[in-house]
């Protein structure tokens, strides 16, 4: 189950497919009433280098895109990023994680370790483990930054 850098439809290496992380406030199966959009926070272990050495190269190929093809060939001053240090929030189930909230605009289909699909929502919970698929990109709205969408979802593990 091990960590792997893809590349998107334009041929950036900016997709990831994560090891194992915790499932945290998910909206897999309705879309969240607040954003309108399914996903999830992902909490990755700190000491899982693979994963966060693979999100800082996606987040960077994402930036260097920004620049490129969204910013007009220059990288904003006050950049947006998406991944957060776990140990700065509030939130007791965060400490000793990185933490990153993925979206998308689509109901995904989530599977089981053996590659079935996952209709129950209560076989998949906040506090499981998942390997996730992930997808960096820039964004130029109200501000300028780096977001992440949710690509894909796969249960590895129950809480203990």
């Amino acid at each position: 189950m091990s960590a792997k850098l893809m590349t998107n439809s334009y041929g950036n290496a900016v997709r990831v497919r994560t090891g194992r992380v915790r499932l945290s406030y998910p909206h897999l199966f309705e879309r969240d009433q607040k954003t309108g959009k399914f996903g999830a926070k992902l909490l990755i272990p700190k000491d899982d280098k693979d994963t966060i050495a693979l999100i800082k190269e996606a987040e960077k190929n994402a930036k260097e895109d920004g620049i490129s093809r969204v910013w007009g060939g220059t990288e904003p001053k006050s950049l947006k990023g998406i991944v957060n240090d776990g140990d700065k929030s509030d939130n007791e189930e965060d400490a000793g994680m990185l933490t990153i909230n993925a979206k998308s605009n689509r109901r995904l289909d989530v599977y089981d370790k053996d590659g079935s699909i996952i209709d129950d929502e209560e076989d998949i919970y906040a506090g499981c483990w998942v390997q996730a698929i992930i997808e960096f990109f820039p964004y130029n709205n109200q501000s300028k930054g780096i977001s992440c969408t949710l690509e894909g979802i796969k249960k590895v593990k129950d809480d203990e």
